[in-house]
């Protein structure tokens, strides 16, 4: 039986290797063996569908945060088990998922990151608050600024027009964006701890 998850299940697969664009109802409908009927009884159109995708997918990677976030021994390892995470699935995912998504579908990405109460950004000033609790980041921080301007620097990294990956390795952009930033929000104990940590920030593809 083809149900409502497994609709979901493969479109997402389908539209992360392929891109948005060109993956069709049409071809979703061969993929599942079933019919348009059986997609559309379940999604009003493939905006619908890709709303759906997007909730699901957010979700997972909300539920993946959390867990690196309490298993972490600090907030620097924490940051750098997500930047592992986050840099891997770059590049298993179609760089046209979210470009097609930005040009056709102006506004989803937003809208679905907002109905996940905007858990990246949320993670991120816990860790900022947790940093300076624990005396590893200065005190007089502005969290949500920080918070913003981390979020602009992981997007940063994965710019390809920007920094093309034929010139800049991520392991470079890395250690030329993400860690110098680091390291000016430390204080003495967390300057230790990252020098301990930026092992973390070496992502192996």
């Amino acid at each position: 039986m083809i149900t409502k998850e497994i609709i979901i299940e493969t479109a997402t697969k389908l539209f992360m290797e392929h891109g948005v664009k060109t993956v069709t109802i049409d071809r979703l409908v061969k993929d599942l063996h079933t019919s348009k009927r059986t997609i559309y009884s379940h999604f009003e159109d493939k905006t619908a569908l890709l709303n759906a995708c997007l909730d699901v997918y957010n979700i997972k990677v909300c539920t993946e945060n959390e867990e690196v976030i309490q298993s972490s021994s600090n907030v620097l390892e924490a940051m750098g088990l997500l930047f592992q995470k986050i840099v891997r699935r770059s590049y298993t995912i179609n760089p046209n998922f979210f470009g097609d998504i930005i040009h056709y579908y102006p506004g989803l990405l937003n809208e679905s990151y907002k109905r996940c109460d905007k858990y990246v950004h949320k993670h991120l000033i816990e860790l900022a608050n947790a940093g300076i609790k624990d005396g590893i980041f200065q005190e007089d921080l502005d969290v949500e600024v920080v918070g913003k301007t981390v979020l602009h620097l992981l997007k940063l990294l994965q710019d390809n027009r920007k920094f093309p990956v034929t010139e800049s390795s991520i392991e470079r952009l890395t250690f030329g964006i993400m860690v110098p930033y680091l390291r000016g929000l430390c204080i003495t104990k967390g300057i230790k701890l990252l020098h301990i940590e930026e092992e973390l920030f070496k992502v192996s593809i």
